[in-house]
């Protein structure tokens, strides 16, 4: 490609650009009462500006990609993802430095309305606990859709938090016109701070974001190091690589009350490899059909579930690993509060 072509496709590329911001700022001013301007974020402190820092809660229903949000954020993928609801189960930290800026994020488990099991009450109470202390709570809602369930989780958020509403998935939206009224509709369901509609999926909407939070961290010193991503431990994301690859090749089959717990997470040392690590993990089903289901035919389902989780592991772990899968039934174990917590849930 020559050099004018090349400038002409880069001039192209700026002006699609600048049309989806000015979209996307026309959309939000509609939105407001009596059209106004949002406030600009404060311009970047000079060199000796001083450290911000704060807690941010990512909450949502179930699969509206909260997840998916926080690993951008991140910059790396530290919260597993499936299709299947309430993937996550635990509170996941994510933690991103960004110039005199430190965003401690917090994806928190799909808040559950239709079950109560001693799983569920759990994983709510994850939700409850990541929400009454923060500095900024991110709403994740799909965009144009608001549901029962995303009605119940708003009304749990105390009155005093700055609070952001997530149009996610705003890829999705063909009919942008309507998000404008929409947009008003939600202003009237709680008074949030600001509107962000946005795709998880879109550098520039995620630089976007950082902008907008980062005039709610409070003036303090960093938590932790610049080049920290996350506080849970390698074993933790080991289990929870291992129940992503779970979900992901049992589909709907398999009820998500199914879990994996580390059995032996061991570092050795080794003369071919600069770290080698030992996993031994049991994938806990409810059923003997459901064991049957996630091994497989002659085991190739339970290989490949294998397969990936340790490839996964290999690039996350930065390390040589050995990974050992066995499947166990734990008839009703999700309605049992005792083993609930020793499967390791609050």
């Amino acid at each position: 490609m020559n050099q004018d072509a090349t400038k002409n496709v880069a001039t192209d590329a700026q002006q699609t650009v600048a049309q989806t911001a000015d979209d996307l700022d026309a959309m939000l001013a509609a939105a407001r009462p009596g059209g106004q301007a949002a406030v600009a974020p404060a311009a970047d402190a000079p060199g000796g500006a001083a450290q911000r820092c704060g807690l941010i809660a990512i909450v949502g229903k179930p699969n509206v990609g909260k997840s998916t949000l926080l690993n951008a954020l991140v910059g790396q993928k530290i919260s597993i993802t499936s299709r299947k609801a309430q993937t996550t189960r635990h509170r996941i930290t994510g933690i991103r430095s960004v110039g005199a800026s430190q965003f401690v994020f917090v994806d928190t488990p799909g808040f559950q309305t239709k079950h109560s099991t001693a799983l569920n009450k759990s994983l709510n109470k994850t939700v409850m606990g990541a929400i009454s202390d923060v500095d900024l709570i991110l709403f994740v809602v799909e965009a144009g859709n608001f549901t029962l369930q995303d009605a119940k989780v708003l009304s749990l958020f105390k009155p005093g938090i700055p609070t952001l509403l997530i149009a996610n998935k705003l890829d999705t939206v063909h009919r942008r016109a309507e998000i404008a009224p929409w947009l008003r509709d939600m202003q009237e369901r709680h008074p949030f701070a600001e509107f962000v509609p946005m795709s998880a999926k879109s550098r520039g909407d995620i630089e976007r974001l950082y902008a907008i939070c980062e005039k709610y961290l409070p003036e303090q010193a960093w938590w932790y190091a610049e080049d920290e991503l996350t506080d849970r431990s390698e074993k933790f994301l080991a289990s929870e690589t291992v129940r992503e690859k779970l979900f992901r090749f049992t589909g709907d089959e398999l009820p998500y009350t199914s879990t994996v717990v580390i059995d032996k997470f061991e570092e050795e040392k080794s003369k071919q490899h600069k770290r080698l690590v030992r996993i031994a993990a049991t994938l806990v089903v409810e059923r003997d059909s459901h064991k049957a289901m996630v091994i497989g035919d002659k085991g190739e389902r339970l290989k490949r579930i294998g397969t990936e989780a340790r490839q996964e592991l290999e690039k996350l772990l930065d390390a040589k690993v050995f990974l050992e899968l066995w499947v166990k039934v734990r008839s009703g174990w999700a309605d049992d509060e005792a083993r609930v917590r020793s499967f390791g849930y609050e």
